[in-house]
Order: C-alpha cells, then sequence, then structure tokens
C-alpha cells in the first residue's frame, strides 16, 4: 500500500510515454540485447508491472483513454484521426484545478494533425440520396470547430512559435511534436530550424545518408544529427520545465511524450549501428500463422499486393526483421539517455524525493511476431502489452503480475495526489482496488459504407492465464493458453477441448463489458 500525502505535501508526477514500446524491448523486462541502464534503474527501485495492458492498441484512441479513464466506445474517439472531445474531462484538468503545474512536452496526438484520411469520411451511396454535410454524422458536426484545429496549427507551424499556453485538455503547457522519424514538425521543426535554418534539408529518405547494408522498408540513414532530432529536444524542453518548476512552489505534472521507437526507422547519428541486426533473436513465432487475416496479409505480400507502408501489420523476412528491430533498438537506447538526463535534471534541483514517476508506452509493436512488425487489427502480446513502471519516492522494488489497463491511470493518478476522481473514469486504482477478472480491449478499422454492417472490428479479453479475441465481422476467433503458450503459436479456440474454458471466458467478457458502461454523464441540475 502506498503511503498517501496530504494536501501540502502532493507529489510531482514525471509522466514519461513512449510511442509503440513493447515491453519485451527493454533490459528489465528480459531483454539480453538491449542496453537500457536509465529505464531499468527505474525498475530496480519502483514497481513493475508485468501484466500492464492498451485499452485501444492505436495512439490517438489509447492516449484519449489515458486521458479520460474511458473506454474507446465511451469517449468515442474510435480512430486515428478522431480528436478527443473537447467536453471531455481530463485527469489534467482536474490536477490543474487542484493547484499542479502542467505541461506536455512531446507527442500528443488528442487531435489530428494532418488532413483527414478520407477512407474514414463519410461514403455516399450512389444509389441513395445523401445527408447533407451536418446529418451525415450521428453527432452533428461534432469535433469539427476551432478549438479542434489546435494540434494541426502546431504543427503547421502557425503555433509554434512559443510554448502553447491557452489550455490543451488540462496542460497549461505545451510543446508539441507532431509526425514521426526525421521529419517531425511542430515546437520541435521551430526550435531546430532555429539553430539551423536549412534543417529541412536534412531530413526525409530523399536527403539520407548512404549505409552499407540493406535495412527493409522504412528504413533510411538520416542526415540529421542527434543533437537536432526530436527525441534531444523533448528531453531538452522538459529539462527546462522541470528546472522551472523547481523554483516555484507549486507541485509540477509533466508528461515526457518521446515520438519514437514508432516507424519509420531512423534512429540517427551513433544510434543507427549501435546494435548488430546479426545479434537480434527472432521471435519464437514468427512462422506461425494462426488467424484468417494474418493469413490474408502474408498472402498481400507474396502476391506483391502490400505496399508496406504506412501503420498496418508489416511482414518481414528474417534479414529485414533483424535489421529493424537494431534500428528499433537504437531509438529506444536514444530516449533512455534522454530519460538519463532527465533523472539527472530532477537530482540536481533537488525533486526526487517528492516526485512519482511514471513510465509507459501508448501501446507495442507486432515486433516481427508471427512474421509481421508495427499493429493494426491483431492482438498478440507484443501489441497490446506495454512496459509499465511507477516509481514511488522511498519505495522499495517490486513486480506486479495483476491485470492493468490503461484506463487505470487518471484514478490511480488523480488519489496518489489526494484528489477525488471524477464520474466516468471507469479504471481502478492500482493500489488499493480490487484487479478485475479481466481486461477488455477495443479495436475497429475503418468504417462501412451506408447500409452495411459495423466497420471490421476486434475485441479482446485478457484473463490471467489466457487471451480470447472475436473478430464477428470476419467470422473467426481467437484463444491462447498464455500459462501453456506464452509465444500465441496455438489458436485452440475451435478446439473442442476448449469449450469450457472458451464459454467461461465469454461470460467473463460480457460482465466486464457490462461493468466497463459509462456512467456519464450525470443528469442536469434541476432549474
Amino acid at each position: 500500500m502506498i503511503k498517501r500525502t496530504d494536501n501540502l505535501q502532493r507529489p510531482n508526477f514525471l509522466f514519461i510515454m513512449c510511442d509503440q514500446l513493447r515491453a519485451d524491448h527493454l533490459g528489465c523486462y528480459g531483454n539480453s540485447v538491449i542496453r537500457t541502464p536509465y529505464i531499468d534503474s527505474l525498475a530496480a527501485r519502483g514497481a513493475r508491472f508485468d501484466r500492464s495492458y492498451v485499452a485501444y492498441p492505436v495512439c490517438m484512441p489509447n492516449r484519449a483513454c489515458l486521458m479520460t479513464g474511458q473506454m474507446a466506445s465511451d469517449h468515442r474517439g474510435i480512430n486515428n484521426g478522431i480528436p478527443l472531445d473537447l467536453e471531455s474531462t481530463t485527469f489534467v484538468d482536474v490536477l490543474a484545478h487542484h493547484g499542479y503545474q502542467t505541461g506536455l512536452i512531446g507527442k500528443s496526438h488528442l487531435q489530428g494533425y494532418t488532413p483527414r484520411d478520407p477512407m474514414y469520411g463519410y461514403i455516399a451511396d450512389d444509389e441513395l440520396a445523401a445527408p447533407p454535410e451536418e446529418l451525415q454524422d450521428a453527432l452533428r458536426l461534432s469535433r469539427w470547430s476551432k478549438g479542434y484545429r489546435v494540434e494541426r496549427r502546431i504543427a503547421s507551424g502557425e503555433l509554434a512559435q512559443e510554448p502553447y499556453q491557452e489550455g490543451f485538455y488540462g496542460f497549461q503547457h505545451a510543446e508539441l511534436v507532431t509526425r514521426h522519424a526525421d521529419f517531425t514538425d511542430g515546437h520541435h521543426l521551430a526550435w531546430a530550424e532555429k539553430q539551423r535554418p536549412d534543417f529541412k534539408s536534412l531530413v526525409g529518405v530523399e536527403n539520407a545518408l548512404p549505409d552499407q547494408r540493406p535495412r527493409g522498408p522504412q528504413a533510411w540513414r538520416t542526415a540529421v544529427p542527434p543533437e537536432l532530432y526530436s527525441t534531444q529536444f523533448i528531453a531538452d524542453r522538459s529539462k527546462a520545465y522541470i528546472a522551472e518548476s523547481a523554483k516555484g512552489d507549486k507541485p509540477f505534472f509533466l508528461q515526457v511524450s518521446f515520438t519514437d521507437p514508432h516507424h519509420p526507422f531512423t534512429p540517427p547519428g551513433k544510434y543507427w549501428d549501435m546494435y548488430d541486426p546479426d545479434d537480434i533473436l527472432l521471435p519464437n513465432s514468427f512462422e506461425q500463422i494462426t488467424t484468417p487475416r494474418l493469413q490474408q496479409v502474408h498472402k498481400m505480400h507474396a502476391e506483391g499486393k502490400h505496399k508496406r507502408k504506412g501503420g498496418f501489420a508489416m511482414p518481414v523476412n528474417e534479414e529485414e526483421l533483424r535489421a529493424l528491430l537494431a534500428l528499433t533498438y537504437g531509438m529506444i537506447s536514444f530516449i533512455d539517455d534522454a530519460i538519463g538526463k532527465l533523472l539527472s535534471q530532477l537530482k540536481e534541483d533537488g525533486l526526487l524525493e517528492n516526485t512519482v514517476i511514471v513510465f509507459m508506452s501508448d501501446h507495442g509493436d507486432l515486433g516481427g511476431d508471427h512474421g509481421v512488425m508495427l499493429k493494426r487489427m491483431h492482438h498478440y502480446q507484443g501489441l497490446i502489452r506495454v512496459p509499465t513502471l511507477w516509481v514511488e519516492p522511498g519505495a522499495a522494488a517490486s513486480v506486479r503480475d495483476d491485470l492493468t489497463s490503461t484506463i487505470d491511470f487518471p484514478t490511480t493518478i488523480l488519489r496518489r495526489a489526494g484528489i477525488q476522481p471524477f464520474n466516468g473514469a471507469m479504471g481502478r486504482d492500482l493500489f488499493s482496488d480490487q484487479e478485475p477478472d479481466g481486461l477488455i480491449i477495443e479495436e475497429a478499422a475503418g468504417q462501412p459504407k451506408p447500409g452495411t454492417s459495423t466497420p471490421p472490428s476486434l475485441r479482446t479479453l485478457v484473463t490471467r492465464s489466457h487471451r480470447m479475441t472475436l473478430s464477428p465481422d470476419d467470422n473467426f476467433g481467437e484463444l491462447y493458453d498464455l500459462a501453456r503458450d506464452p509465444d500465441e503459436n496455438v489458436n485452440i479456440f475451435d478446439d473442442p477441448s476448449a469449450a469450457k474454458i472458451r464459454t467461461d471466458l465469454m461470460e467473463i467478457m460480457v460482465r466486464r463489458m457490462m461493468q466497463l458502461q459509462t456512467t456519464s454523464p450525470l443528469p442536469p441540475f434541476a432549474p
């Protein structure tokens, strides 16, 4: 049990988030190749959660789950490009109300920062009269106002010359990095161009440095030096925020959100060849195909129809996988070095003894499991299970194997700050509330044409012993005994011997989904 502080001794929070980092890509989670000494040092003096899962294995939806404590089906940001409702209460709003200084340095992705992808727009049926634009959605032009274009305006440079301090989902101070790889923009681009006006001449595959070894799709040796890369920007600006906060008398909540180790693969400088691809181990599941959807992905690649662009599950061969994982490890080591600088800043400012440090990722990566990398519509452990560390000042190191979800953090953080959570935050307090029987993970892809059924979707239940995933539109299911088959190589969903456990898991899934039904909004006050 964590000792709670009174309101006069509320802790600071340093909340560190990576993008697309799987748990087993860290030394403290058993990886014998990668070197992550600073992250490992956090695990050595904090709680390491071994069964921590996302609520939605895609960037924007899960980041909104984190902010609200709601499942995506409740906050309704069910895909990238759908911004978090400005009317949503976030735990950062509540912290700010109770006197916390709140800052965000790095990736936000609570709003879209690129034009809407047409595949997610309204699809008109040529044989029917379409509703007018304002009636094409169940919510009339919801999330279309000027307030939903803040990230896009920062990404374009319009609002990127100074920190954004007009309030952003509870963050009083925001310096945002949008996009990925070496072509990030927003506040990072403005910062880099002040130091080197021709910065844009260094970015992208067209300006890449020569490399002697083939690396695979979405990889190039960037000409951007480490000192101008987004990871360094996030570290430098976070250090400055911590130093400035130390001068005041208010506690702070700072979210440090790295854009890596996300694809494309462009670790700069020494991080490019820090790891030898020949040292990278292949996953035990590399050649195992367990679902029709995965079989289709590999079939498309074999027929030359898979472009291997974007973020959808990308087939790779052994050489490509080793090379891309080596580059991924380089990105992670760069982040680890940056975290070392943040810890040094906390120590220099005398803040270590009153700062709770949380480390996690917005989701994982398929990472070569079953022959694919990246994400989308395949709920293998590498994608849905994320590293999670909670470092409490003065507490002993521990390992937690209870089921943990993204939606648990608003409640846990607010209570740790001595603040009552808001109605509608559905997660539990990780240090005082009972573990659920199972966790629900949601995902939907695109949207259907008018008059058709729901878009292709997955619903997953994770318990201590099993993972079950239903795909109603594709008429198949997955069931893995995680104790006997941790690599998820044998799908026993249709095995007659698994009928009893499948039935039991179905009941747990239904009950858990009912428990997660939102209690918000409260009825309006009487006039």
